[in-house]
């Protein structure tokens, strides 16, 4: 594959036109092991999470090249005395991994979000130990790595531990090289 140019990565709400392209990337094994939902295993199961899920999400963007569905990204607000912090996960095709476009996306993202939610102090996002990939790429965009959460949450069904990172509304995004 050739490599991506990044100034054509951009994020929009999902249209339920995505479907054939969500459904490329969702119903890969690879892409969701990470993620918390399953994997899609018909272009129906597809249309429903794109029509119930991605469609009424708070803050759910499809990450595009060339207009086209290549991955998410989520951010999930917290309520009440918790208002001032929300959760933020991702994720690319897999034919699409190692060419900078989780940072691209990040780089887009998270200024947004504060936009969007003036009242947002605090993003974080919670990655398996063993998903070094994705905590390479919170790191490129200045996220603070917390710690690691021992024994943190059953993840499909295994008992995982988890690194926490966070990215302050008065801190700077990092170009990412």
């Amino acid at each position: 594959m050739e490599s991506v140019d990044l100034s054509t990565i951009s994020l929009r709400p999902f249209k339920i036109s995505d479907v054939d392209d969500f459904f490329l990337w969702a119903g890969d094994d690879e892409v969701t092991r990470n993620l918390r939902w399953k994997t899609c295993g018909s272009k129906e199961e597809a249309l429903a999470f794109i029509r119930d899920v991605c469609i009424p999400h708070p803050w759910r963007r499809s990450v595009c090249l060339d207009d086209c569905s290549i991955g998410f990204v989520s951010v999930y607000p917290w309520s009440g005395d918790e208002r001032h912090k929300a959760d933020i996960g991702y994720a690319i095709g897999s034919s699409y991994w190692g060419q900078g476009i989780a940072t691209k996306v990040l780089q887009i993202a998270v200024p947004q979000v504060f936009k969007d939610f003036p009242n947002l102090l605090r993003l974080q996002a919670f990655v398996d130990v063993d998903n070094k990939p994705s905590q390479r790429v919170l790191e490129k965009v200045g996220f603070t790595r917390e710690g690691v959460l021992r024994k943190y949450t059953y993840f499909k069904g295994v008992l995982k531990d988890f690194v926490v990172y966070s990215f302050l509304s008065t801190e700077k995004i990092l170009s990412g090289d």
